[in-house]
């Protein structure tokens, strides 16, 4: 079954012409982070897939934007997910605890996987961000 599950999803990316994961997850769909290595986040932090290629966000004080170029799904380890060319706003910040653990997270991140609802960003380190859908 699970053989299935994976030839299924490599025939739809052949037909799919956006292989970022904006083009498996809806564009207007907006994640939160609920857990970062295990623990609740406390902060609010978001991120979205706008367009082919766009990662966009919010951190608990800036947001953000990369650009996310590997293919997804991602079946071995050299069609990880990275983002490149990071960008951030400059405030002032009244967490800034919660803003560098989640940039630095989120620059460690090279797997993505959406299992049902939730999103779920890893690396081989044992790292972990745990998104949910809300509404934007």
């Amino acid at each position: 079954m699970r053989l299935f599950a994976l030839a299924l999803l490599t025939f739809l990316a052949a037909c799919q012409d956006d292989e970022t994961l904006s083009g498996y997850v809806d564009r207007a769909t907006l994640w939160q982070l609920r857990e970062l290595d295990g623990a609740p986040f406390e902060g609010r932090a978001t991120i979205e897939f706008p367009r082919k290629g766009k990662v966009a966000g919010q951190a608990p004080c800036i947001s953000n934007s990369a650009r996310q170029t590997a293919p997804y799904p991602y079946f071995t380890m050299s069609d990880i997910f990275t983002m490149s060319e990071i960008t951030a706003t400059r405030s002032a910040c009244s967490a800034p605890a919660q803003e560098a653990d989640y940039l630095a997270a989120l620059g460690e991140m090279i797997v993505a996987e959406i299992n049902g609802p939730p999103l779920v960003l890893s690396n081989t380190e044992g790292r972990e961000m745990v998104f949910e859908a809300v509404q934007p």
